[in-house]
């Protein structure tokens, strides 16, 4: 009787174990999957949200000085987020894991118009993404890492991000905001209460 209930127990004990594995790989699976969805795949891989100029909330613009003997502004990047990336923002004063930033890089047009010289945005330069990971959920993708992916999009191919390693390629304009989370969160002014 005892070896019965020594095999019962062992089985059960095997089976519970078994079930624990199960479960923590499909919730593992799941959380990759459910992350930032929409954008980011089971593997990592980062996609240009769809709608995100109607859908989001724009954070903030820059305009990026050109030579002044070639005409003043050569390009504008406008920024957006989803608005409860705003909300968690506000409230924390930090971006919610799974946030999807996305700068809009447009080349800029420069004419003098009554007003002066103004630069309006022209031609779409391309498209950079980032998405706020506080688990660390790819360590082994290099366009994962410090906190956040990160993926650039040309105008012409924006279902293929060229990104191969976000340390050579995003992370030199983006350390000097080290202190505000590698954003440069002071620029956008609807962060603000």
């Amino acid at each position: 009787m005892q070896k019965t209930a020594r095999t019962l127990t062992v089985a059960a004990i095997a089976s519970l174990t078994l079930a624990g594995v199960i479960a923590s790989t499909a919730y593992g699976q799941m959380t990759k999957k459910i992350f930032a969805e929409g954008v980011v795949s089971e593997e990592g891989s980062i996609t240009l949200p769809k709608n995100f100029r109607t859908d989001y909330t724009m954070l903030g613009a820059w305009s990026v000085a050109g030579d002044v003997d070639t005409g003043g502004e050569v390009g504008l990047h406008v920024v957006y987020a989803p608005r409860s990336a705003v909300d968690g923002y506000r409230k924390d004063g930090s971006f919610p894991d799974g946030t999807v930033l996305v700068k809009e890089l447009f080349k800029g047009k420069t004419e003098s118009l009554t007003t002066g010289e103004a630069t309006s945005a022209a031609a779409t330069a391309g498209y950079f993404v980032m998405v706020k990971d506080t688990q660390g959920r790819f360590p082994d993708n290099k366009n994962w890492g410090d906190g956040w992916g990160w993926s650039f999009f040309a105008a012409d191919n924006t279902t293929q991000a060229t990104t191969k390693d976000y340390k050579a390629e995003c992370l030199a304009c983006h350390e000097p905001a080290r202190f505000s989370d590698l954003v440069y969160d002071y620029a956008y002014p609807v962060l603000r209460n």
